[in-house]
């Protein structure tokens, strides 16, 4: 069975800069990105939370066009979400709002583009063509990372049942749940090298050159 591609590949409309698709989305955060046609429809980053968890198990993904590349990017984003939540020694995992920040800050922090040293998957991306492109690429992914942040914290911390005397669920919701779904956070250790090697001409030396990286452990 092979794994699952953006239905959004076939959008010839779609700007793009270095390979990557510059999608619509449904945001109300300012920035760059163009706003979606039909509001209740899913976008890309509707996309890459759905199939975030399914496409980590597979082992092989062959890049079908520029918005297989930014579902990409998004994915991983993901997983760095869950390593940020993760619990460690002495530090549970951070309710509802705490992960809202955490997640809000992440999303907004410095990070690499296609063609900076830092950035994992130079193999895969084409850097920008000029100063004006790479800045309106980092606009649009920040704007991008913000709202996957918010949609990903709803999905990690859904709203609970209210339980009856008799322990069973009384149809009304209560408050958010206190910790991160263990369904989503079992992901959080997943390695995606695997994933990734079988898509560019030079598995060995992309294996060198993310195996140790942070995004990809």
């Amino acid at each position: 069975m092979p794994a699952y591609h953006s239905v959004f590949n076939n959008d010839t409309s779609v700007r793009q800069v270095g390979n990557i698709g510059l999608l619509p989305i449904n945001t109300k955060i300012r920035g760059p990105a163009p706003l979606a046609a039909d509001p209740s429809q899913p976008d890309i980053i509707e996309e890459s939370l759905d199939l975030f968890r399914a496409n980590c198990l597979f082992r092989n993904f062959e890049i079908k066009g520029p918005a297989d590349r930014l579902m990409i990017y998004l994915i991983l984003f993901i997983s760095e979400c869950l390593t940020k939540l993760a619990p460690t020694p002495g530090k549970p995992s951070p309710g509802y709002q705490e992960a809202l920040k955490l997640l809000q800050t992440q999303a907004v922090d410095t990070f690499a583009l296609p063609g900076d040293a830092g950035f994992p998957l130079n193999s895969l991306y084409h850097p920008p063509a000029n100063r004006i492109d790479a800045d309106a690429l980092r606009s649009y992914l920040t704007q991008t990372r913000s709202e996957l942040a918010i949609r990903l914290v709803d999905r990690l911390y859904p709203y609970e049942q209210v339980l009856g005397p008799d322990g069973q669920p009384t149809g009304q919701v209560g408050g958010r749940a206190n910790k991160p779904s263990k369904w989503w956070m079992s992901f959080q250790k997943r390695r995606w090298v695997q994933f990734l090697v079988a898509i560019v001409p030079y598995p060995y030396s992309l294996r060198r050159s993310v195996d140790n990286h942070p995004w990809l452990t």
